[in-house]
């Protein structure tokens, strides 16, 4: 889950939307365009572990590419850019 505010008003009330954002991502806009997202500490350092464990696609066998391909993601957990 994550909170979304404009630029102006993270400009206007930052420390209220840095510790709003050390309990979960706060998204910012700028001219009703996504732009940046806030996020802890904890929540970066966990994100770019997480990016340094994945593997590349190419190091997959064919039968573990073939699991990937025939398995679905459950609605609840869909990623949706609409929001």
């Amino acid at each position: 889950m994550s909170s979304t505010a404009s630029s102006s008003e993270v400009q206007k009330d930052f420390g209220a939307y840095h510790d709003k954002a050390l309990n979960e991502p706060v998204r910012v806009t700028k001219h009703g365009q996504e732009t940046v997202y806030i996020v802890s500490a904890k929540t970066f350092h966990e994100m770019k572990q997480a990016q340094r464990d994945a593997i590349a696609s190419g190091d997959l066998s064919e039968s573990e590419l073939a699991l990937i391909e025939a398995a679905e993601v459950p609605p609840p957990h869909r990623y949706s850019l609409d929001t």
